[in-house]
């Protein structure tokens, strides 16, 4: 790297993530780019919120001295695809919550949902929240009580809030060990209703708690747990990749949302 920007990776910060990187396949070619620099080529991406075609080229505005995009891509795509990503993130996670001395596994989450617009050429996966006026996707989060994602899930923003809710739900279900002490989960109006807690009761095997705006409040008011999870979204949305959803597929999105936690858990803990 022959320059340094806001999104890259310090040197320590990528000796602290150089453990989880895949080994490249045995008997292949010699892996000759260099893992540091496609490392932040895809930081720059999601921060920078630039096309994957800017990272080489010949304009004085971008950089020219990341690998070529398709590399920098490449790794991407394969790490979404074979989980890596995602095992960096609740690795992560986990030694952020033991930093903080809190237990591994959280006993309280919240859930929450972000409506936002996509992009003119995305197709798949949009609808329009007739609540926010949005055409677009919608994030289904969910977060433990810092703040740190356990699982998301980007629909349409068509799909409602119980209905999302249950397929978020479901992923951190299957997360097995890492939810071993849940047992609370706080939600908003959006989530309420006795079929929804209901099947988190007999499903998730965990207890639903609703919190509601208080009556004839108005501006801003900070509710019990929720605005834990609101704190979350507006992280995310510090990366310009995130304020508009620009991808072709949701699992890209997703993955992304991921990377954005990633970020900010390897420059607490390095």
């Amino acid at each position: 790297m022959s320059k340094a920007y806001p999104s890259n990776l310090t040197r320590v910060q990528y000796e602290f993530l150089s453990d989880m990187i895949p080994e490249p396949k045995p008997g292949g070619r010699k892996r000759e780019v260099d893992i540091w620099e496609v490392l932040n080529g895809i930081f720059y991406v999601l921060v920078e919120g630039v096309r994957w075609r800017c990272l080489r080229r010949a304009t004085p505005t971008l950089p020219g001295d990341f690998p070529v995009w398709q590399t920098v891509y490449s790794y991407f795509r394969k790490w979404r695809k074979d989980g890596t990503w995602l095992k960096i993130h609740d690795s992560l996670r986990q030694w952020t919550r033991i930093e903080e001395e809190r237990h591994r596994s959280p006993s309280e989450a919240i859930i929450d949902s972000q409506s936002v617009k996509s992009a003119a050429m995305v197709s798949q996966s949009v609808g329009f929240d007739a609540g926010k006026k949005i055409k677009g996707r919608k994030r289904f989060m969910t977060v433990d009580t810092l703040g740190l994602v356990l699982r998301v899930l980007v629909t349409a923003a068509n799909v409602g809030e119980r209905e999302g809710g249950k397929l978020v739900l479901k992923r951190v279900k299957q997360s097995q060990k890492q939810v071993s002490r849940l047992t609370t989960l706080w939600v908003d109006g959006g989530f309420d209703g006795e079929p929804f807690m209901q099947w988190v009761m007999n499903f998730c095997r965990w207890i639903v708690q609703v919190v509601l705006r208080p009556e004839q409040t108005k501006g801003f008011v900070l509710l019990k747990k929720r605005w834990v999870v609101e704190r979350t979204f507006g992280w995310v949305m510090g990366c310009r990749r995130l304020v508009r959803d620009y991808e072709l597929l949701p699992e890209t999105s997703e993955t992304f949302i991921y990377l954005a936690m990633i970020r900010i858990m390897v420059r607490r803990l390095a």
